[in-house]
């Protein structure tokens, strides 16, 4: 797991709250809380918490899709459209 260069010791967190939300929704870096010297949870500002879910979830549809195309569920552009032709004609 690559770490932010921000890390800091949960007594820091209790102690600094305001400040921490200062900076981090100003520089948009998360910040690593540490607990007896272990990783234990990472703060961000939702901006960029929402930025990061809507990329997981791009990044499903494409592994969805490419999933599809290995197993064969697609069918051509030109077959595509000329059923839309199709149906606009109707």
């Amino acid at each position: 797991m690559k770490l932010s260069s921000q890390i800091k010791p949960i007594s820091y967190l209790k102690s600094h709250t305001a400040e921490i939300v200062k900076t981090i929704t100003e520089s948009r870096e998360p910040l690593v809380i540490t607990q007896n010297g272990e990783a234990k949870l990472v703060v961000m500002d939702v901006k960029s918490f929402e930025e990061q879910e809507d990329t997981m979830a791009l990044l499903k549809l494409l592994a969805m899709g490419n999933r599809e195309i290995e197993e064969g569920k697609f069918r051509s552009a030109e077959d595509v459209f000329a059923e839309l032709d199709e149906a606009d004609h109707q």
